[in-house]
């Protein structure tokens, strides 16, 4: 966190100096472990070991906050009797197809409600096939999946199938034994960390978990924030000041591309994308865009504001708000699923906006054979990234593997401006959207994607002709206020349409405020009071020392202006604080509301005792005493009964490329995980003597994802002025390599060079009784991009396998072999990776 969020980190280093103790749990010792009270080195790939240790640590030793996981998980509901955990089954839970290597999730339902997820999953049948997405969380959208609140429960938790008792059962085997063998960490070690965050949770006090690409980018990436998430609510430790888990994004606005998304299977607010193969009008589409309980109950008010802003006075009731006119999903649309594409000359075009695949994506070389593959590519950046330039300058073209007459692709390279040359928003980790101002104009032909798409927006409309396919063009609200030279659209403009009107055409201040008729407009619910009353909210920055300590009037944060999601939770059932120590929210029963330092993130005037009558939805289905006002029961989910692609508790899988055997089950590797069988970026055998050792990416503080903003810069360059690969002395002297020297890093893949730093940073680690080294390597190197340092790129190591839950790259733990020296140019470097094939 002190490397690459050091703005953020200083927060904890006050935190620290106030008396709170800090762990850093890391492959590699770093800046942040230089300021923690306990570093403590980890395998890379096995912290689901030991968070799932942890959680039975707590479950073993009945340290969970009792109280709280009673009245505000479902730890009491009974699951069905046809689950069968991966306890049961070597590895895997009930329901996995192993032909198209995909979950059925309707026996992970709750009991007495086997009938409706049957049914539910039947609706996701088609043709007699499976969809591998059919259990993921994009169905859904952010309100999960649906599960009825009137389930069977054991306030006791002593009934064999209560979620409790599930879940003790599943982790029982998670150990600090476990953990000593597969992560690497002593018993002691264990122990010190479990007694720290114990005694540091409850009424009194709260422990917060920070993470970041080091957590997301594995096979079982989602399932390590779940586990995390178990730990926490457990421990009492979620919608509490001082507790939660930050999720630390690597750029300004992450969080705000994924509220406003660039992703392809979502819609702004986290709705759902409408599916082929599921979705055929509007109402079948909210029947199946998750529960019709709490909050995420009102999502046709969401999604129906959102078409009005789209399509204007053209949506009404009668044609369905447009909602035909929305694009529809057929299957996985992703980041690589699209670079095979490419290859297999199915995707012909390609837009690429502020990214780097040819150097920052996985499996470079398969990037740049699909890049080679298009008929066109637009490239939008700052400088001439190596994306842009791959024709004429590839690694492909020393191997022979390519040839610059050969490559058909037109490349239209349109320079954009940078961050200090337009004004927007950024939304940051703590979902606080800020304003920023233009600083210059920015030069020559340079543009604002929002002038880019805008533009773009206005000359195709002014090509498509009368075809009814291209009404949904021709009616698309797309008129902005336009100012300077250059015509540059207004982005207060678009944060406005974003927040929303009545029908009045006044902004609105609430999502709740949102109607189903057709009334109000939204181009994004959750953004729904960032321009409450006409103001520019997101553009506030009064002084710390002139408000409150939850500052609500710096940014505004998003849903509501509330600085703490889920903070009902907070106090306890009564509604009182759980501590004065702690206190947040709590009921006002003489003023009959909701009250505290922050936005009550509950409805105001719902008193505790409120019991919700039979048949009651949306947020009217919800007790008083019920705080994940997301979720269709009110509960935070240590056990979630649908909703996930590989599970309803995470298990410990190895990386898809691994040194070792995954000791807990026959399954070695996530079942569900996405993968890639092509030539084009094979895999490392699992276990393979060739590739024993692991290896690690990670980003340096001098340096800017693929380094296209950073190595032509001299300053950043000296900082760092090559690409190194850090190394154990042990294993430096094993393989006699030489501190500044040259190695050599082989994958199936390909194989790169690097400056060798032999440091006690990376520690050799015993791993099921032998030893395993661990190799880090920064990966903002590439070829080109005017850098004034240069070098090979460390992605083009890693394989294309994924999560299935969001499809994000496994590019944390995998294998390699290294070698002293250089490595080969030309044909001698693809001879060098056949022989490690064949070997």
């Amino acid at each position: 966190m002190a490397e690459c969020h050091p703005v953020g980190f200083q927060w904890v280093v006050e935190a620290r100096a106030r008396g709170a103790k800090v762990f850093h749990i890391d492959p590699r010792f770093t800046r942040t472990s230089a300021i923690a009270d306990r570093y403590i080195p980890i395998r890379a790939g096995s912290d689901i070991v030991l968070l799932g240790a942890l959680v039975n640590h707590v479950l073993t030793h009945e340290l969970d906050f009792r109280e709280y996981v009673l009245a505000y998980t479902n730890a009491s509901t009974i699951v069905s009797e046809d689950f069968q955990d991966t306890e049961d089954l070597d590895g895997l839970f009930s329901g996995f197809d192993p032909e198209t290597r995909a979950y059925d999730p309707s026996s992970w339902a709750y009991e007495g409600t086997e009938e409706a997820a049957a049914g539910l999953r039947g609706e996701q049948l088609e043709g007699g096939r499976h969809h591998a997405e059919a259990a993921g969380a994009e169905q859904y959208g952010s309100g999960g999946a649906p599960a009825p609140s009137k389930s069977p429960t054991d306030p006791t938790l002593t009934h064999p199938r209560c979620v409790y008792q599930v879940l003790k059962r599943h982790f029982a085997r998670y150990t600090p034994e476990l953990v000593a063998e597969l992560c690497g960490i002593s018993p002691e070690d264990f122990a010190e960390l479990a007694d720290a965050i114990t005694a540091n949770s409850g009424r009194e006090r709260t422990t917060a978990w920070a993470y970041a690409v080091g957590w997301t980018q594995h096979t079982v990436g989602a399932q390590y924030i779940r586990t995390a998430s178990i730990l926490q609510l457990l421990l009492g430790n979620m919608g509490r000041p001082g507790g939660g888990i930050l999720a630390l994004r690597g750029h300004a606005s992450i969080q705000g591309s994924t509220d406003i998304p660039t992703l392809f299977n979502i819609l702004p607010g986290y709705l759902p994308m409408p599916h082929a193969h599921r979705h055929e009008g509007l109402d079948d589409y909210l029947s199946q865009a998750g529960p019709d309980t709490g909050f995420w109950g009102r999502k046709r008010s969401y999604t129906v504001s959102l078409l009005k802003a789209w399509w204007g006075d053209a949506a009404t009731e009668e044609n369905d708000f447009c909602f035909d006119y929305l694009p529809r999903l057929t299957g996985d649309h992703g980041h690589y699923t699209t670079v095979m594409g490419q290859i297999d000359g199915t995707v012909k075009g390609y837009f690429v906006v502020g990214e780097n695949p040819a150097v920052g994506s996985s499996g470079g070389k398969a990037q740049r054979l699909g890049l080679a593959n298009l008929d066109w590519l637009v490239v939008r950046d700052l400088t001439l990234v190596e994306t842009a330039t791959f024709w004429k300058d590839g690694p492909e073209l020393q191997t022979g593997e390519m040839r610059t007459e050969d490559i058909a692709t037109e490349v239209f390279f349109l320079p954009a401006a940078s961050h200090v040359e337009k004004e927007g928003t950024f939304t940051n980790t703590q979902r606080l959207l800020q304003w920023r101002e233009k600083a210059l104009e920015p030069p020559g032909d340079c543009r604002s994607d929002l002038s880019f798409y805008y533009h773009l927006g206005k000359r195709i409309r002014q090509r498509v002709g009368d075809d009814e396919i291209d009404r949904p063009l021709r009616e698309l609200t797309w008129d902005y206020p336009e100012h300077g030279e250059q015509r540059e659209p207004s982005g207060e403009a678009v944060l406005r349409e974003i927040n929303g009107t009545g029908p009045d055409g006044r902004t609105l201040s609430a999502y709740t405020e949102l109607k189903a008729d057709g009334s109000t407009r939204c181009g994004c619910w959750i953004y729904c009071g960032v321009y409450a009353d006409e103001v520019n909210q997101a553009a506030r920055r009064k002084p710390g020392s002139e408000q409150t300590w939850v500052a609500p009037e710096w940014g505004w944060a998003w849903p509501a202006n509330r600085r703490m999601l889920y903070n009902r939770a907070s106090a306890d059932p009564e509604g009182r604080p759980w501590s004065e120590r702690k206190a947040y929210i709590w009921w006002d029963a003489d003023k009959g509301e909701w009250t505290g330092h922050d936005v009550p993130d509950f409805e105001k005037n719902k008193p505790p005792d409120y019991l919700p009558p039979d048949g009651a939805l949306a947020e009217a289905a919800l007790a008083g005493t019920d705080p994940f006002i997301m979720q269709p029961d009110g509960r935070g989910w240590l056990y979630a009964p649908a909703g996930l692609a590989d599970g309803p508790m995470p298990a410990h899988y190895e990386p898809h490329e691994s040194p070792v055997r995954n000791p807990l089950y026959g399954q070695q590797s996530n079942p569900a995980r996405e993968i890639y069988p092509r030539a084009e970026s094979p895999y490392n055998p699992p276990e393979s003597p060739r590739f024993p050792h692991v290896l690690t990416t990670y980003r340096l503080t001098e340096h800017h994802t693929a380094g296209a903003m950073s190595r032509p810069l001299a300053h950043l360059a000296e900082l760092q002025p090559a690409l190194f690969c850090e190394v154990s002395p042990l294993l430096a002297a094993e393989l006699g390599l030489v501190n500044g020297g040259w190695a050599t890093i082989v994958t199936t893949r390909t194989a790169i060079e690097a400056r060798v730093l032999v440091t006690d940073r990376v520690r050799p680690l015993r791993i099921q009784g032998r030893v395993i080294h661990q190799i880090g390597l920064p990966y903002h190197w590439g070829w080109g991009s005017g850098g004034l340092t240069t070098g090979d790129a460390v992605n083009d190591l890693l394989p294309i396998v994924l999560d299935p839950n969001v499809y994000i790259q496994e590019g944390k733990a995998v294998t390699c072999d290294l070698r002293p020296g250089r490595r080969p140019r030309g044909r001698a470097l693809l001879d060098l990776i056949e022989e490690y094939r064949r070997g």
